[in-house]
């Protein structure tokens, strides 16, 4: 009987060394294909060129940032929103544009046939080039200039940004003027017409010089910017051929919608760590069982911590050397463990 137990003990020890030993080569196999994985991104990331950073919306400026890609998200806030000074438009916008037209002689050519009519342009037309000139004389250059107007300061997120960027905000919306803020002199002299101001007497029937301003904005929506980072704000980078240094996206799109070049970051890197180094632990515990260290969990989680960490560290020598500068400290630490406990174990045997 007894040796029949002893057959049957010995047998179970050996099963639980065999279950302790593929748990730590589980661990450690899954600790080097998960940082190979890390290594493989990295490395593809600085072929790509500079690494960007993923901020979204809720990013801020930091030290060690200036002259990075990032990727930053949000509704943009109008800071100091654009205004017509002239006619006394202001809307919450990045860009606020006033469009001029003057009614005018065209002169329109089809099939070998030239005829000519009255319509609403929005640049001087030269009548001395006409066919015809005689009775479609035009007045000439417009009193009143088309211009654009940009906000002093949008912010996206916590970035400013700079004006080649806004003025690559996409879209177009109607701004209706207020007659009731108009000066005195403009208010004499236009009357508004659905959305616009014109100086038509007769706005159904207008005659040939008369003035039509209107307003358009770039509408508050959504946006998503890749850009480089000067201090608080987003700028274009240094432009390449065919790459304007700057990308402007409507809506919230993520780094590789917007980058699709990138390489796609590996996932779940942390949680696999903690698995590996789980195994691993739990794969020592095994295997001292049925030697002095047996049920001593922190001299296990020492011993895991150790291989761990030493496997990884070493995978991370020749490429990043802070990286594995941090790996082996967990290794100390580790090490550190397992010893205090043997000594500790020792003494109580003493």
């Amino acid at each position: 009987m007894t040796s029949t137990y002893k057959v049957k003990h010995g047998g179970m020890a050996w099963g639980t060394r065999l279950a302790g030993a593929v748990l730590l080569l589980a661990g450690l196999g899954l600790i080097a294909w998960n940082e190979r994985r890390v290594m493989d991104y990295a490395a593809a990331i600085q072929r790509h060129g500079a690494p960007v950073l993923d901020l979204g919306a809720a990013g801020r400026p930091a030290a060690g940032q200036y002259g990075s890609q990032t990727r930053v998200s949000g509704m943009p806030q109008i800071v100091d929103a654009p205004r017509d000074p002239e006619f006394n438009v202001r809307a919450d916008t990045p860009i606020l544009v006033r469009h001029v037209e003057m009614f005018q002689w065209r002169e329109i050519t089809v099939g070998g046939a030239t005829h000519y009519e009255l319509d609403w342009v929005d640049r001087p037309i030269d009548a001395s080039t006409f066919a015809r000139p005689a009775g479609h004389v035009n007045p000439g250059a417009f009193p009143i200039q088309g211009r654009q107007f940009e906000a002093g300061e949008v912010k996206l997120g916590n970035f400013r940004l700079s004006e080649k960027i806004l003025r690559a905000f996409p879209g177009r919306t109607t701004v209706a003027p207020d007659e009731k803020t108009l000066p005195a002199n403009l208010a004499a002299t236009f009357q508004r017409v659905d959305d616009a101001l014109v100086t038509s007497a007769k706005p159904a029937h207008p005659r040939l010089g008369d003035l039509r301003v209107s307003w358009e904005a770039v509408p508050l929506q959504s946006m998503t910017v890749l850009a480089r980072i000067d201090g608080d704000t987003l700028i274009p980078a240094p432009a390449k051929e065919g790459d304007a240094g700057f990308d402007v996206q409507v809506g919230e799109r993520s780094l590789l919608e917007v980058v699709p070049a990138l390489p796609e970051p590996p996932q779940a890197v942390l949680p696999l760590r903690v698995i590996a180094f789980l195994l691993s632990s739990t794969g020592a515990l095994l295997l001292a069982l049925t030697g002095r260290m047996r049920r001593d969990a922190l001299f296990a989680l020492g011993i895991g911590a150790v291989v761990v960490s030493a496997v990884a560290g070493v995978m991370w020598l020749a490429g990043d050397a802070m990286a594995a500068s941090v790996w082996l400290l967990f290794a100390v630490l580790g090490a550190g463990l397992a010893i205090w406990r043997v000594q500790q174990r020792t003494a109580q045997v003493h």
